[in-house]
Parts: structure tokens; C-alpha cells; sequence
């Protein structure tokens, strides 16, 4: 099921879209439609260069990030743990000595703050591993190896290691913190992904705060080149996408609030 969810969604984003009107397109050329096969072609050649354009990302992922407040660790509320959600880190094979820090690292940072801050007394990394990488180590062990090397106590890191998505992340982290007799967290993770995230932990009836990290939008002026395709804003609008098809799909499901 998460690979058909995975092909799926692929599709929906940009690139794939455009790959299925130009299938489309080349369908009607074929059949001899071809002013209605050229309309659809350019269809999906504006559709990624709407999204290519970083004045069009950063709106678009500003429309997430805005929801909620980036603030210092001390201001937030103290709760029984702070939950890390996976993404930050890659892995990567077991022979490599040291996982690699990837652009969602600010995610661990993020939580040995809290931790530093007197915010929790736990800490619980949650992140496992997709079937299609099963031979990369787990990356919850590595969030924890981070913490530790931010300071804080490998006593004090809980692990989640089941999860391969938000959904899982969420159940299997409110089992954990039902066995261990926690109740109100705070939950790190990217500003971009807080809100799917934490109506998904709020629907599996955890008590979650959000402490958002990893803010990538900041305010830039829209000169000409901001209006010009680039390939990192094509990436970042589809990682924002992403975003808003996860959220939809997963209230369709009854998975977040």
C-alpha cells in the first residue's frame, strides 16, 4: 500500500503531472487532435513554470509556514516529552561510520533545545525505516546519536523505530507514550510539514504542542530573477504540495483532525 501511495502521489506532483499530459498530448497528436494535444502539452509546461518560479514557491510554502510562530525554546510550555519526527537525517549504508545531516536536521537541533531548556525531561525521536531502503540503519538510532552529540543524555531519548510516515510516526508514538505513562507533548518537526503533522498526532489522541522549526521562507524582494524557472523552487514547491495532498488525503481517511 505505501508504494502504491508513493507512485500515486508522484503523479499528482509537477513533473509527474506533466509526464501524463505529455502522454496525454502525444495520444491526441496521434489520433490527429493535435491543436487540442498542443493545448494540453503547454498546459503542463505552465504548470511547472508556475511552480518553478520562487516568488510562486515561497508563496506557496509561506502559506504553511505562517501558521504557525517561530519562538525561542524557553517561551514554549513544558510538557512530559519532546516527540522529533525523521526527515532530517540520512542514514545511509551500515558500513558508513556517520549518518549525514540533511535540510530538515534543524528538526534534532531543534529538540535538544527543548530538552536544554527544561521544555521535557524526555526526549522521543520517531522515524524508522521505508521497505525500499530496509538495509539503511533505522534513523531513530541516528537522531539519537545527534542528541547525544548535542549534549543531551542517551537516558533521556525514547525511541520510535516502527514509522515509516506521518500516520505511523503519530500511532506508534502514542502507544509509546501510553506505555510509558506520558501525556502532553511537544512535537518538532519543519514548519512546512507542523500542520499535517500535528492534526495526524492530534487525531491518534495525543496531547501535542507545536514547536516548529526549520522556517525556510524569508521575506525577499520580487526582482526579475525570482520570476525566472529554477530547479530548487520547482523542489520546494513540490515538497509543499506534497504537503497539502498529505493533509487532504489523510482527513479522507479520518487520520488527521
Amino acid at each position: 500500500m505505501l508504494y502504491l501511495d508513493k507512485l500515486l502521489a508522484q503523479l499528482a506532483y509537477p513533473l509527474g503531472l506533466l509526464f501524463l499530459l505529455a502522454l496525454l498530448a502525444l495520444l491526441l497528436w496521434l489520433i490527429r487532435w493535435r491543436r487540442t494535444g498542443a493545448g494540453v502539452l503547454c498546459l503542463g509546461l505552465a504548470w511547472v513554470w508556475l511552480w518553478s518560479m520562487p516568488v510562486a514557491s515561497d508563496a506557496l510554502r509561506a502559506s504553511l509556514e505562517s501558521r504557525f510562530e517561530y519562538v525561542p525554546a524557553d517561551a514554549l510550555p513544558e510538557a512530559d516529552a519532546v516527540v522529533v519526527l525523521g526527515g532530517g537525517i540520512n542514514v545511509g549504508p551500515p558500513q558508513w561510520p556517520y549518518p549525514n545531516l540533511g535540510p530538515a536536521a534543524d528538526r534534532v537541533w531543534h529538540g535538544a533545545r527543548l530538552y536544554h531548556a527544561d521544555r521535557a525531561p524526555w526526549v522521543i525521536v520517531s522515524g524508522g525505516s521505508v521497505p525500499w531502503r530496509e538495509r539503511e540503519r533505522v534513523e531513530a538510532h541516528a537522531m539519537r546519536e545527534f542528541l547525544v552529540d548535542l549534549g543531551v543524555p542517551a537516558s533521556a531519548v525514547l525511541l520510535e523505530t516502527d514509522s515509516a510516515t506521518t500516520r505511523g510516526n503519530a500511532v506508534y508514538t502514542a502507544r509509546l507514550l501510553e506505555d510509558k505513562g506520558l501525556e502532553r507533548v511537544l512535537l518538532v518537526t519543519s514548519a512546512l510539514h507542523m500542520e499535517r503533522a500535528l492534526a495526524t498526532f492530534r487525531a491518534a489522541g495525543v496531547e501535542a504542542w507545536p514547536a516548529p522549526t526549520d522556517f525556510e521562507v524569508e521575506p525577499l524582494p520580487a526582482d526579475l530573477l525570482r520570476w525566472l524557472p529554477d530547479a530548487q523552487a520547482l523542489a520546494d514547491s513540490t515538497r509543499a504540495l506534497k504537503e497539502y495532498l498529505g493533509l487532504w488525503v489523510y482527513r479522507w481517511r479520518g487520520w488527521a483532525e
